[in-house]
């Protein structure tokens, strides 16, 4: 049976709940890989660390600080699906320069982190 597999979302900084305006994405893989082929043919693949992320739009409301925002370091980031899927990313901190769309009235937000894990 289908369900529900998108809607409304959360995004928790040690709990706190913003708001999240849209284009929430999660990656927390912890490796990524790259195909290596030679003139023979291919030969395997290479497979590094990669720091997993999660990324989103928040709405600009007086309640949100930039400084804040620029500050946080060694959180937990919890980001809770419509189709009821929870990842969690720990020893995250804020990536780069917060920059602030006025026409639309948000501000794209990334978080890194040590590890990330699906909540099963």
């Amino acid at each position: 049976m289908a369900g529900r597999i998108a809607g409304v979302c959360f995004i928790k900084v040690d709990g706190r709940q913003y708001n999240l305006r849209g284009n929430l994405i999660v990656s927390i893989s912890p490796t990524e890989r790259a195909g290596v082929a030679g003139q023979d043919g291919v030969h395997g693949f290479i497979e590094t660390p990669r720091v997993p992320f999660i990324a989103g739009n928040f709405s600009d409301t007086d309640d949100l600080s930039i400084n804040e925002l620029d500050a946080i370091e060694n959180a937990t980031i919890t980001a809770e699906l419509a189709n009821g899927k929870a990842y969690i990313l720990r020893g995250a901190w804020t990536k780069s320069a917060h920059e602030i769309d006025g026409a639309q009235g948000q501000v794209a937000v990334r978080f890194e982190g040590l590890s990330g894990d699906e909540i099963l």
